[in-house]
């Protein structure tokens, strides 16, 4: 019964055309970014920055280094997007259609119900992450040669892989990006669990979101980065670094599961308060 019912709910998550918005969204800009790439100086310029610390541009110069330049802002800024969107829905959507009574009426529990929404937009995080690495590669690799990958982060990381550990490096980014789509999702899905709509629940979640970004780039704060959300959403970035913290990596990632843990509670607790048949 759990896999018919976690059937259903991914058939009618996938049944919704907003759910495609964020894969849509990722073949465009990727397609864009990468043609500017290729007929642009942008190219001309990160071989100046290779060849001015003594390295031979050309074997950087890959489909694999194009696919990671990509990845920052997308998985900054569009990610938490389309992934907030699609966890705002799942409880809030179904109340404002009117459909939530009628699903209670059957012989489930609620935190059975929540359990099958929150793992179908788990589901949905792990495959858009997933869509945004093969995108990368996939589109990067019409214009450019599948060579080594350069990471440059200004005054963060300057690191240079050959293809093969290169692109471990990027299966292990992208891993960790599914896990930070999944905690932004669980976000929304907690506001969606409230007497909110649809919107709202999104809205707050990407403005939770926003507001860490926002405070953790704040000069002053510097010393405690380590507070906010946003900090732990892009451990994933550290994969790249030479050598891999691993120690801060798994700190992070503890406190993901911390946060997705609260989220589910808090989200859980509120539902179960709700009267939904008056």
């Amino acid at each position: 019964m759990f896999y018919l019912q976690l059937r259903n709910e991914l058939w009618k998550l996938f049944g919704k055309k907003r759910t495609y918005i964020g894969f849509l969204m990722f073949l465009l800009a990727q397609n864009v970014i990468i043609l500017m790439f290729r007929f642009s100086p942008a190219s001309r310029n990160m071989m100046r920055t290779l060849e001015g610390n003594g390295y031979l541009a050309e074997q950087y110069l890959s489909s694999l280094t194009v696919a990671t330049v990509m990845l920052f802002p997308l998985a900054y800024i569009l990610l938490p997007l389309y992934v907030s969107l699609v966890g705002g829905d799942l409880v809030a959507k179904e109340v404002e259609d009117g459909t939530l009574r009628m699903i209670l009426a059957r012989p489930i529990s609620r935190f059975r119900l929540l359990g099958l929404k929150w793992l179908a937009g788990a589901i949905f995080s792990g495959a858009l992450a997933f869509a945004l690495g093969v995108f990368g590669i996939v589109f990067a690799s019409f214009w450019f040669p599948w060579r080594g990958l350069f990471v440059f982060v200004p005054g963060e990381i300057f690191s240079l892989f050959s293809a093969g550990a290169g692109f471990e490096h990027y299966l292990g980014a992208h891993a960790m990006i599914a896990l930070a789509a999944g905690t932004v999702m669980g976000l929304a899905f907690m506001f969606s669990c409230f007497n909110v709509k649809p919107a709202a629940a999104t809205i707050l979640a990407l403005s939770f979101v926003f507001v860490n970004f926002i405070m953790q780039n704040i000069p002053y704060f510097r010393e405690i980065q380590h507070w906010f959300l946003t900090y732990h959403l892009h451990v994933w970035q550290k994969m790249f670094a030479q050598p891999i913290s691993w120690w801060d990596i798994t700190q992070s990632l503890c406190v993901l599961m911390a946060f997705n843990v609260t989220f589910i509670v808090v989200g859980t607790t509120a539902f179960h308060v709700r009267d939904f048949k008056s």
